[in-house]
């Protein structure tokens, strides 16, 4: 077996892995806002502003990213031609995603405080 930072099979755990969360905050999200929904912004506010929410929001979108990569990467070795153009769709792709995950870190943050 090789010992390549992601391989196929530990790529194929990560996607697993973070669509099991997903379903799991989706599922509380959905009875979170069926109990009590949020019927203004500020009420918006609070409820992303809630610890719980915003980690569980900053986790859900660090799932979505390792999704993201997991599948863009393997399409990208499996059909990017020539295999020097791999790296630079790679490192956009890892850019895109970072970039916007960081964004999203500083927009809960800043609801948070």
């Amino acid at each position: 077996m090789t010992h390549a930072l992601l391989d196929g099979l530990r790529a194929w755990t990560l996607q697993r892995v973070s669509a099991l969360y997903l379903l799991v905050f989706g599922i509380v999200l959905t009875l979170r806002m069926a109990a009590a929904p949020p019927g203004n912004h500020a009420a918006w506010v609070a409820l992303w502003g809630e610890p719980p929410m915003a980690a569980g929001a900053l986790l859900a979108f660090a799932s979505v990213c390792l999704h993201a990569w997991v599948g863009a990467r393997d399409v990208i070795l499996d059909y990017v031609r020539p295999a020097g153009a791999r790296p630079i769709a790679l490192g956009l792709v890892a850019a895109v995603l970072l970039l916007t995950g960081l964004r999203l870190a500083g927009a809960l943050l800043a609801i948070a405080t």
